[in-house]
């Protein structure tokens, strides 16, 4: 399923309208902390795994967006004001921060190694 619209919604959470007319709203803090990077969630290449350490400074830019691009048909990735965008949201996985947010549910990147 793909997005009709992103927008912004009182510089606290992101609005998806999607082609079902369903729409999710999600928390622009809940959205950085489950952020999908190696950066953020570790990565694991040639059965060598790694694990960012914990944040330690907090800002508040971290929470703020500054720009949005769509990625091909399946994903976009936000510019976050304090500079960082490695983060590709794929549409789906935007779904499923949608149905986890209520519970702040942390996504599980174990299966990684």
């Amino acid at each position: 399923m793909v997005p009709k619209t992103i927008k912004l919604k009182e510089k606290s959470s992101l609005e998806i309208n999607w082609e079902d007319e369903s729409i999710s709203t999600i928390a622009l803090k809940y959205l950085r902390d489950e952020c999908p990077c190696a950066t953020c969630k570790g990565e694991t290449v040639l059965l060598k795994t790694y694990r960012p350490p914990v944040k330690k400074m907090i800002t508040p830019e971290m929470y703020l967006i500054k720009n949005i691009e769509v990625v091909g048909e399946y994903a976009i990735q936000i510019t976050w004001k304090d500079g960082h965008n490695t983060g590709i949201y794929t549409y789906e996985y935007l779904m499923d921060l949608d149905k986890g947010q209520s519970s702040e549910k942390k996504q599980d990147y174990d299966t990684l190694l």
